[in-house]
């Protein structure tokens, strides 16, 4: 019998890169209301501070932890060495949510090479710096829980954005390559593609691009960094384990495919 949700992550560890704001802060708050142990990636201590304060005033049982960590996203072996220090601290870990991801916004004739080198880097070559390390782990227990999210753009292109529409539609192939080798031992691996969210990365908009986007969104409304994080948790759940190898789009109608 399945339990309720409430009750699905009690004891369940949980590490989400790019967790200290947006949609990442969303998740790891989110399933730390759920009862999880949760550990975030950042680039910010202080931020990564207060973000675990604030996972702390929301735990639902006093055994729950909640730790951060700063390691270069794109540098493997710091990001081997952090994964090695929550395995030592709590044993495993269940689910990986592999949110990390920059914008350097260019046309491509004037993009530079750092520009293209910089997003692949963190939002691409970062999913495979986590993976490599803990699916070994996922391997031994058969049992595991992948969440890679991507954005609409890796469907729709947008101009500007070749380095990171690149980087997002690497994201979707890989999760179903992966969710391919992994399925024997039980490993779940989806992707999920935010549409316009409200984050940091949105609030430069101006007003007449922002009506331009919503006229372009069926429910006629910019998204919630709490609208992904209700689908990464349903994913992450036990309520989702004959789910792999699939892209869902949060993203209110944008895209109908």
């Amino acid at each position: 019998m399945i339990q309720p949700m409430d009750m699905l992550f009690n004891n369940k560890t949980v590490l989400v890169t790019g967790g200290t704001s947006g949609i990442g802060k969303a998740i790891a708050l989110l399933f730390a209301q759920k009862g999880a142990n949760v550990a975030i990636f950042g680039t910010d201590e202080t931020r990564a501070r207060e973000t675990v304060e604030e996972l702390d005033s929301t735990k639902i049982h006093s055994e729950q932890t909640f730790k951060y960590f700063l390691p270069h996203i794109a540098d493997k072996d710091a990001v081997s060495k952090a994964i090695e220090c929550i395995l030592i601290d709590w044993g495993n870990l269940d689910i990986l949510v592999n949110n990390a991801g920059i914008t350097r916004d260019a046309l491509l004739i004037r993009m530079t090479e750092q520009a293209w080198d910089d997003v692949i880097a963190v939002n691409l070559k970062s999913i495979y710096n986590t993976c490599r390390v803990l699916v070994r782990p996922m391997m031994k227990v058969h049992h595991g829980k992948i969440i890679n999210i991507s954005s609409v753009v890796a469907r729709t292109g947008n101009i500007g954005q070749t380095n990171y529409c690149a980087s997002k539609a690497g994201i979707i192939g890989l999760t179903k390559s992966l969710a391919l080798e992994l399925a024997r031992w039980n490993i779940c691996v989806n992707c999920v593609c935010p549409g316009y969210i409200r984050t940091r990365m949105t609030e430069t908009l101006s007003d007449r691009h922002e009506d331009e986007l919503l006229a372009k969104i069926p429910l006629g409304r910019i998204g919630a960094p709490a609208d992904v994080a209700r689908l990464v948790l349903f994913l992450a759940s036990d309520w989702a384990d004959y789910i792999t190898g699939q892209t869902y789009s949060v993203d209110g109608g944008m895209t109908m495919t």
